[in-house]
């Protein structure tokens, strides 16, 4: 049998060493360490999140049980005192750069939305974390209850998380939603709590295309009706304008066939058929399912931290984390769902084994290396 490394190993082999440490030398607070380095921080948080850790305990315990298997990782050894520490003070934009470079890697290799369109895809929305305000005072959410919100952007190449961002449970998703850089001719989804008739002009001056749904209680001024033949379920497709905007949008009426659910979506895309719209706003449940898969897989809703900083390391860790399962899946082409790949990798992290061979057992292994097969190119 041809030798191998840990499939951790294997694994982390899309994050080179050199280049984490470039990262990590700008984005360092404070005095040098003396024996410790953000390298072994990384894999200590990253460790917990793929095997399931529930505290900084269980994870320096599980650390300190695996013994020799860590070694060849290059990762010193962690206190609970010393990973507390680090989690609170050292910068989280550390990882927040090291999601930046995994999402460019990531989407080389994903898949293309399925939209007859040549633009990106975006899908937004935000999901709120309950807090404890006595222990999270930093995350006001109402008088006597913290949470925090995040905010994120779901690339539909692939169903990536694109960007994100982490703010008190106050701020509403609308004024994150308007800070955002988006590509000239992507489109943008996003649920009835982002209406802003002037950001859905602003979008529109910027060659930015939205579909979203119309309020039931939205002042509309209904215009002409659009020609041509109606696809099955579109029940209406018209030009419209909203109050205190000037120029007309275009509102499509889509009625479910099984549930007999009517839906009104407004968009500025006049360019596209009436049903490819209703299927862009049906893509946005994707999202919805990026959300309950991440807190029901990786450690977002139990903080190993109670500053802001620490919360946003171990957030920032669980997305790269994400970034590493999806880019496995899309590189190997392993057609399997993400959490039973995150499975498979939970039970089998320090095995030495093929990576590909863990999902593909009938692959027969050849003398290359099994990550430079996955990591080639970087």
């Amino acid at each position: 049998m041809a030798y191998s490394d840990t499939v951790l190993k294997q694994l982390i082999a899309l994050v080179p060493r050199y280049e984490f440490d470039a990262l990590a030398k700008v984005h360092h607070a404070g005095q040098k360490f003396r024996s410790y380095n953000r390298w072994s921080q990384f894999l200590a948080m990253l460790i917990g999140q793929m095997s399931g850790r529930r505290s900084l305990r269980d994870i320096t315990d599980n650390l300190k049980a695996q013994g020799q298997r860590l070694y060849h990782l290059g990762m010193k050894k962690t206190s609970k005192a010393t990973l507390a520490r680090v989690n609170a003070e050292q910068p989280a934009t550390l990882y927040q750069m090291l999601f930046a470079r995994l999402l460019s890697r990531c989407q080389l290799v994903a898949p293309k939305h399925k939209f007859s369109f040549q633009g990106k895809l975006y899908l937004l929305d935000a999901t709120v974390i309950n807090l404890c305000l006595s222990v999270f005072p930093w995350a006001e959410f109402r008088q006597k209850k913290g949470a925090i919100k995040l905010h994120m952007g779901l690339d539909a190449d692939g169903s990536i998380p694109a960007f994100m961002n982490m703010t008190s449970g106050k701020v509403h998703e609308i004024n994150w939603a308007k800070t955002l850089k988006l590509p000239k001719g992507s489109f943008v989804c996003f649920d009835r709590g982002f209406t802003d008739y002037a950001w859905y002009n602003d979008l529109t001056i910027n060659s930015i295309f939205f579909v979203t749904r119309l309020k039931s209680n939205a002042d509309v001024e209904y215009l002409l009706k659009r020609a041509g033949r109606k696809s099955p379920g579109i029940t209406n497709d018209q030009a419209i304008r909203l109050k205190g905007i000037k120029e007309p949008f275009r509102l499509v009426a889509y009625t479910d066939v099984e549930t007999g659910v009517e839906y009104r979506f407004v968009t500025n895309a006049h360019h596209l058929k009436a049903k490819e719209i209703a299927d862009i706003y049906k893509e946005r449940w994707q999202i919805e399912l990026f959300f309950k898969w991440i807190k029901q897989n990786l450690k977002i809703k139990t903080f190993l931290g109670t500053s802001s900083n620490a919360v946003l390391t171990q957030v920032w860790i669980a997305l790269c984390v994400y970034l590493l399962v999806a880019y496995l899946n899309f590189k190997a082409k392993l057609g399997s769902s993400m959490q039973q790949i995150l499975r498979v990798l939970q039970l089998n992290l320090f095995t030495k084994r093929n990576l590909i061979e863990l999902f593909k057992p009938t692959v027969v292994q050849n003398a290359v290396s099994p990550q430079i097969l996955l990591w080639k190119n970087l």
